[in-house]
């Protein structure tokens, strides 16, 4: 297979890999430039392959095998493997191509460590910290890979990822508490009275739904910051925030009273489609 053939393989591996573990952000490259396309599909499939450890694992040290691998790679120091990865492949690409810094891909990793444990999010500075190496990352190192690098652009990640994270915490609280794992801070299930063991039980209780109020409070008000300071991008970077017009839905899903916290709504693709179309289609953008 000649380098271009190979090249082109990677690159279709990538965007299959996206479309079919992160649907809102393989839709979201449809209308992000195409000089930027590719790279960003390598940097979505990068965060699938980790994000995606804690379920293929059944033991911690496996996945802290898998993630220093990942490490390795992005250092330089990797042995074997990362020719035949045509991941690995497309990210190192994205990271010569548009300057990605390493440090900012090795803290995802790192931060993606606590996933394989079960010891509980302490609370809500600790999830903060944990989705701005994650989530919020991901919004700054896309925005970058488009061309927009600033100390505003850094504010506006970070609330996005926030945003984002925060309700994926909540979305994700039946598949967490199957593995007896809770993204949801210790303190705030505490402070409403809320036993742990109820929720790793799957029980559905008005402290816990206090509780996660309280959290989609958070992300609102964290998501509202972040539609404040959109109208101040020019259009091609705006892009890399369509998938906020999914966390307002989402969080409005979640509020309702025949909602199951533990029960996993995700929408169809097509709601996906045509949320993120009508949302690059308002002036300004709108969520």
């Amino acid at each position: 297979m000649s380098g271009g053939a190979s090249e082109s393989s990677s690159a279709a591996f990538c965007a299959e890999l996206v479309r079919s573990h992160d649907f809102e952000n393989y839709a979201a490259t449809l209308f992000a430039p195409l000089r930027c396309r590719r790279a960003l599909l390598a940097l979505y499939a990068f965060n699938v392959e980790i994000v995606r450890i804690r379920q293929q694992i059944t033991q911690p040290l496996a996945g802290e095998v898998r993630l220093q691998w990942w490490t390795d790679v992005l250092s330089g120091e990797g042995h074997g493997g990362v020719e035949g990865n045509p991941v690995a492949a497309e990210l190192l690409l994205a990271v010569r191509d548009h300057g990605l810094p390493v440090e900012r891909l090795s803290r995802l990793i790192e931060a993606h460590q606590f996933d394989l444990y079960n010891d509980p999010m302490p609370d809500m500075a600790a999830l903060e910290h944990y989705l701005g190496d994650t989530s919020c990352a991901l919004f700054s190192l896309a925005a970058r890979i488009v061309g927009q690098e600033s100390d505003a652009m850094d504010h506006l990640a970070r609330h996005a990822g926030l945003a984002r994270g925060i309700a994926q915490v909540i979305a994700m609280l039946g598949f967490d508490a199957s593995r007896r794992q809770s993204f949801v801070p210790l303190q705030s299930l505490e402070r409403h009275g809320v036993d742990p063991e109820q929720v790793f039980a799957g029980h559905d209780t008005p402290p816990l739904r206090a509780a996660l109020r309280e959290l989609a409070d958070e992300a609102r008000s964290h998501l509202d910051k972040a539609m404040a300071r959109l109208p101040e991008l020019p259009p091609e970077p705006r892009a890399v925030y369509l998938p906020l017009a999914m966390v307002r839905r989402a969080l409005n899903d979640l509020a309702r009273a025949s909602n199951n916290p533990f029960v996993p709504r995700p929408a169809s693709r097509l709601r996906v489609l045509w949320t993120l179309w009508r949302a690059s289609r308002a002036r300004p953008f709108r969520a």
